[in-house]
């Protein structure tokens, strides 16, 4: 015959047994969620990135369009200063012999 305290040990044995399976289901259940809660931000950030590499290539696009202008200004602008340059030379001579006119017309004026 069994007696009492192998009857309560296996209860209790049984019982342990149901605790660890119950423990085991519920680790997988949260091991479950953190798994499908990181496929969800790994997608999410998927399609960030899928975003980012479109606008990245159409700002690449827009800047190879935008070259070809910018180094038109650029030379429109060396041209602009050589420009005004030219002129500032111009202008320099232009009154100094203006000036050079005055004092010998003036001159002749006062007879000498």
């Amino acid at each position: 015959m069994i007696d009492g305290s192998v009857h309560q040990q296996l209860g209790t044995l049984i019982a342990e047994v149901k605790n660890l399976r119950e423990d085991f289901r519920r680790s997988e259940d949260r091991s479950d969620t953190s798994r499908a809660s990181m496929n969800h931000r790994m997608d999410a950030l998927f399609a960030r990135v899928g975003t980012l590499e479109g606008a990245l290539s159409l700002a690449n696009e827009d800047i190879a369009d935008m070259k070809p202008v910018t180094e038109d200004v650029r030379k429109w602008k060396l041209m602009g200063m050589g420009a005004l340059g030219v002129i500032g030379i111009g202008g320099a001579a232009l009154g100094v012999t203006f000036a050079d006119a005055a004092k010998r017309v003036l001159m002749l004026l006062r007879g000498g």
